[in-house]
């Protein structure tokens, strides 16, 4: 209970700063709303239950080990964020007065799948924080990552909720200037898949 105790804190102080996530979360809110903010985030922590999984069984453990593997997931990420990137820059709008067509939620959902499965960053935090609380002798290694994964995953959706509801709620205040939000979404994404570009494996 002591080294949950002390996870949960730690944890508490990663999920707090604006990463990755979050700005995808608030681009979405941006642009779409709240709903938009929120299927996005569920999105992100559903892709959390893939890392959880894959750390589980040792595959993160693998990429890591694997440049060329590794290399796969990290531009394989920067590919999808920059394609999202450039396809919210150079769609149209206000077309006769229009503002675009809203994205189903259903592909919010999943485009925040991808984006957290794809985020190396995420798979560096199962590898180099989240196994430090492991202690073998205090039980099933397995378990213990699902069980302090599930608390990541816990405390990262109450943070993405908050940054989807502020986001929303500036959206639902700047409706009328799409055009601005479109570009900040869309350099949002840039950025985002820039960031990731430079992710190393070193931190590993």
């Amino acid at each position: 209970m002591s080294t949950l105790v002390l996870f949960i804190g730690a944890s508490l102080a990663l999920v707090v700063i604006p990463g990755p996530n979050h700005l995808y979360i608030t681009a979405r809110g941006l642009a779409q709303g709240r709903a938009a903010g929120l299927a996005s985030a569920f999105g992100v922590e559903m892709g959390t239950l893939v890392h959880i999984a894959a750390a589980a069984a040792g595959l993160s453990y693998l990429i890591a080990n694997s440049a060329a593997l590794f290399g796969v997931v990290k531009w394989a990420g920067v590919a999808y964020l920059v394609y999202l990137g450039i396809r919210t820059l150079t769609s149209k709008d206000e077309v006769a007065g229009r503002t675009p067509e809203p994205q189903p939620l259903r592909s919010v959902f999943l485009e925040g799948v991808l984006v957290n499965v794809l985020n190396p960053k995420v798979i560096l935090f199962f590898l180099a924080f989240l196994p430090q609380f492991v202690d073998p002798s205090a039980g099933s290694p397995t378990l213990q990552i699902v069980v302090l994964g599930l608390t990541t995953l816990t405390l990262g959706l109450l943070s993405d909720m908050l940054y989807a509801f502020t986001a929303g709620a500036f959206s639902e205040r700047l409706a009328r200037k799409a055009k601005t939000i479109r570009y900040i979404s869309g350099f949002v994404y840039l950025g985002l898949g820039v960031l990731t570009a430079f992710t190393g494996r070193k931190a590993a």
